[in-house]
């Protein structure tokens, strides 16, 4: 099967597709928090992420040089910048993390659900239905009661998460833009993602003060290890690969929305896999998330075509 997308008119079932294929990059990147809460035990944060996203490379390489030299330029093209803006994002959020409390950040990220439209009206100059912003204020509300909402003082953890949150809608409206008339297959634009964040992260942990330790054994660290394989097949070949697919037959707006339910599948995750608790005015939250991208899947006339 080929991976190369077609620029001429998608299939009348490509916006149904690429709602569930977004569902589902929601479901397995809510997973991710615990997962790699479990392999951070054993290496550094940016060790870890340059580990994940060089794996991810590694398998996605072959792609990338089979791809006939027009598309392996545009994946180029394309990738190199939309790579830059994901690193920022992984670096905001990782250290955003580690200096705010775990409530404010996931209230601060899922802004990313209102600054999407806005970034289409901005940088696409298209101005999503007033619906969307219906749907967006719904799933910040569920957010914010899924957190707790916004506490405490204002503080540069709280500010790089506001930063990843911006570069969240950023990204999503500038992938649109960099593909829209290029010809680049999925799978290769997402291993020049990959590497360009891989790498990123990789010097950045050796120009930092301290020494990165030797790689996690094999045999007395194979938790590490499945949690990369996870990682890698899930949460970024099969969701980088599937976002940038479901952007060329739906609107940036609609993408935020649709995996912006993460947190809600997050706490389900965390509740039933890693026996957290959830309080009711969660479970209210989760439910308006939930529920605000299973309406937006359901207005099928505002997928683009």
């Amino acid at each position: 099967m080929s991976h190369t997308l077609p620029l001429s008119a998608p299939s009348p079932l490509a916006p149904r597709l690429s709602d569930l294929a977004l569902l589902l990059v929601a479901v397995v990147w809510g997973t991710s928090y615990g997962v790699a809460k479990g392999a951070l035990v054993l290496y550094p944060v940016l060790g870890f992420l340059a580990v994940r996203f060089l794996l991810t490379f590694a398998v996605l390489l072959p792609a990338l040089l089979r791809a006939p030299a027009p598309e392996r330029r545009d994946a180029l093209v394309a990738g190199l910048p939309l790579g830059v803006l994901m690193l920022g994002i992984f670096l905001c959020e990782t250290f955003g993390l580690a200096l705010t409390q775990a409530s404010n950040a996931a209230f601060l990220i899922s802004l990313c659900v209102v600054f999407t439209p806005f970034a289409e009206w901005w940088l696409l100059r298209q101005r999503p239905e007033r619906a969307m912003f219906a749907f967006a204020a719904v799933s910040l509300l569920g957010a914010a009661l899924l957190s707790g909402g916004y506490t405490g003082r204002w503080g540069w953890g709280d500010a790089l998460m506001l930063a990843a949150a911006v570069l969240r809608a950023i990204t999503v409206c500038q992938t649109t833009r960099l593909t829209r008339r290029r010809n680049a297959p999925v799978l290769a634009l997402t291993a020049v993602q990959s590497g360009v964040i891989g790498v990123g992260c990789l010097l950045l942990a050796l120009a930092l003060p301290g020494k990165l330790p030797p790689l996690p054994s094999l045999t007395q660290a194979s938790a590490f290890w499945w949690a990369c394989v996870y990682l890698v097949a899930g949460c970024t070949v099969f969701a980088f690969v599937a976002q940038n697919w479901a952007l060329r037959h739906s609107s940036p707006t609609r993408v935020g929305l649709l995996t912006s339910s993460e947190p809600a599948f997050g706490a389900l995750f965390a509740v039933f896999w890693l026996g957290e608790q959830l309080s009711a005015t969660g479970w209210v939250g989760g439910a308006l998330i939930v529920g605000a991208a299973l309406w937006t899947m359901a207005r099928r006339g505002d997928a683009q075509h």
